[in-house]
């Protein structure tokens, strides 16, 4: 069963998505408000993927791509931006992210994105 770490700071879009991804079959290692306790749950749970939102009230998303993947350069992460934020996605790709959804979303498109994801081989 693959693992996700959820990083969101409104409470309704982090259980959206545990709800979405739970029946989908995935297990959800930990929910991060913010981008201090999505460092820390990142490193301490090592999860297969991380949701990732791209505005957060302590970091931005881009700060905290960039914290987690200096610590595990493999480590696989989905933007979750706003309508209108076309560059901070854009900057996300160009550091590492695999892929980004845009709200509002649809589940089809959440497990889509999270399926192709994970599906993608690690490459070293």
């Amino acid at each position: 069963m693959k693992r996700i770490l959820i990083v969101d700071d409104s409470f309704y879009m982090r259980t959206m998505l545990k709800n979405m991804l739970t029946d989908a079959g995935y297990e959800i290692v930990g929910e991060a408000p913010n981008g201090q306790t999505a460092l820390e749950l990142a490193r301490e749970t090592k999860p297969d993927l991380i949701t990732l939102d791209v505005i957060l009230p302590d970091n931005t998303g881009l700060e905290i791509l960039k914290g987690i993947r200096a610590e595990q350069p493999d480590q696989k992460i989905i933007i979750v931006s706003a309508v209108g934020q076309e560059v901070i996605v854009n900057e996300a790709m160009e550091n590492g992210a695999k892929s980004y959804i845009v709200k509002p979303f649809s589940e089809e498109k959440v497990l889509e994105v999270v399926s192709q994801v994970l599906s993608e081989e690690a490459t070293k």
